[in-house]
This record gives structure tokens, C-alpha cells and sequence, in this order.
């Protein structure tokens, strides 16, 4: 069943003179239960791209539709409420505030209004399943790069969303924290997963790559474990203290 679909996506950013072409109809659809990755050099317009479908901004034309709801014809508050109820967000520089726990980062998108309800009993939940319970009171910068990317992976699904979307999320890892995170957003089981990405490696873990380029998104050719020459292997346990 369609999670996500994305027609004629076309976005300008800059003015006058500076003004460029990052996205030119683009077009995507992503399923339920789905991982896809996206694929391009840096500065690409990946990142445009995955805030326009999370509805972090608003194309200049064409259509976003989540949930059966569409993006591009909300008004401001009804999209903030969108966001907060269907979207999870996970960032390469994991984006967790200075000041609050690993926890409290996890719980602040359950307290705010109109959260989804039970949102707080599934971050206590996350935390324990991905084995950060024994640094649920630690502040970020007392945490390693793996577990900062756990607790921005926790603090993206305790809303339940049914769209997540990453941005670059083995950017700042090494090479085992990194595979730790792309096998728990392999299986996110249910929910559409869209991965942005110039990395190979950490496109090969997704059912599905499209590349981006000259604002165009095509298919991949060949299978998505081609792209690295070799198979993407067995997942990893959501406990690894390895991350």
C-alpha cells in the first residue's frame, strides 16, 4: 500500500542570478513496509528533496500526497501537525538538544500538542530495544556517535509514524556504528523509509536506489547490493553495544 507519493516535483532554490534548478519533476512513490534509497553526489538536492516530502518546505510545483493527505495543499498548522503524527526525522548530525538526556530527547516529540497518544510508553520501549537504557540519562555530548544516532532513530518513531525519513544517517559513524544503523532502518518493519545518501554501501541496504541527478531522479540499474559488489548481509541485533 502507497505511503508516500511525489509527482512533478520541481524546486528552485537561491535568487536572481544565484537562482538553481535542484529538483525538475522529480516523481517517487515508497510502500509500506519499503526502504529507498536515494543516491547522488553531495549537493545534489537530496536534502531539498527529503525536507520537501517530510514537509519541512513546499515545492514550487507538483504534488506530495502522505497518508492519502496532501502535503503541498496545508495549510502551515496543518502540516506541523502532519509532520509531528507521520513523519520521523533522523539527521546526520543527529540534532539532539545539548541541554536534555538522551530520554528527554527521545520523549519531546510525545509531550508536544497533538502527539500521538502512548507516545511516551514507546519511548521507553525504543530505548530499551535499542539497548541504550543504561545512558537514557546521559547528555549527548557524553554519548558516542552510534548511540546519538540511536536515540535520533528512537525520538523519530516514538509519534509511530508511518513515513521515516534519513539524511545522510551513517554520515558521522564509523564503518560498524554505521552498518548497526542502516540494519535498524532496514527493518523498520511497516513503515515507508526513505534514505538520502552519496554512499554506495549504505544505498545497497535498501529494497530500492533512484538516483539523483541534474534534479532528475531515475532508477538504479541493477539490484541495490550490485552497488557496493556485495550482498548486504544478515541484519544486526537492535542491542548492539557496538554503536
Amino acid at each position: 500500500m502507497g505511503v508516500l507519493e511525489a509527482r512533478g516535483i520541481t524546486k528552485t532554490v537561491g535568487r536572481g542570478r544565484a537562482a538553481r534548478l535542484v529538483l525538475d519533476r522529480a516523481a517517487l512513490a515508497v510502500d509500506a513496509g519499503e526502504v529507498v534509497a536515494v543516491l547522488g553526489r553531495s549537493g545534489s538536492g537530496k536534502s531539498t528533496l527529503l525536507h520537501l516530502l517530510g514537509g519541512l518546505d513546499r515545492p514550487d510545483a507538483g504534488e506530495i500526497v502522505l497518508a492519502g493527505t496532501s502535503l503541498t495543499a496545508q495549510r502551515p498548522r496543518a502540516l506541523a501537525l502532519t509532520r509531528l503524527r507521520h513523519v520521523g526525522f533522523i539527521f546526520q548530525s543527529f540534532q539532539l538538544i545539548a541541554e536534555l538526556s538522551g530520554a528527554e530527547n527521545v520523549m519531546l516529540p510525545a509531550r508536544l500538542p497533538g502527539a500521538s497518544r502512548g507516545g511516551e510508553r514507546r519511548g521507553r520501549r525504543l530505548i530499551d530495544e535499542l539497548g541504550l537504557a543504561g545512558v537514557a540519562d546521559h547528555l549527548p555530548h557524553e554519548l558516542s556517535g552510534g548511540e546519538q544516532q540511536r536515540f535520533a532513530i528512537a525520538r523519530a518513531l516514538v509519534n509511530d509514524p508511518e513515513l521515516v525519513l534519513a539524511d545522510e544517517p551513517t554520515g558521522n559513524l564509523d564503518a560498524e556504528s554505521g552498518s548497526t544503523v542502516l540494519a535498524l532502518l532496514r527493518n523498520l518493519s511497516g513503515r515507508a523509509v526513505v534514505i538520502v545518501t552519496h554512499e554506495p554501501d549504505a544505498a545497497a541496504t535498501a529494497d530500492r536506489v533512484l538516483r539523483l541527478s541534474d534534479g532528475r531522479l531515475s532508477a538504479e540499474e541493477g539490484s541495490a547490493s550490485q552497488l557496493s559488489g556485495r550482498s548486504p548481509g544478515p541484519g544486526f541485533p537492535t542491542s548492539s553495544a557496538g554503536a
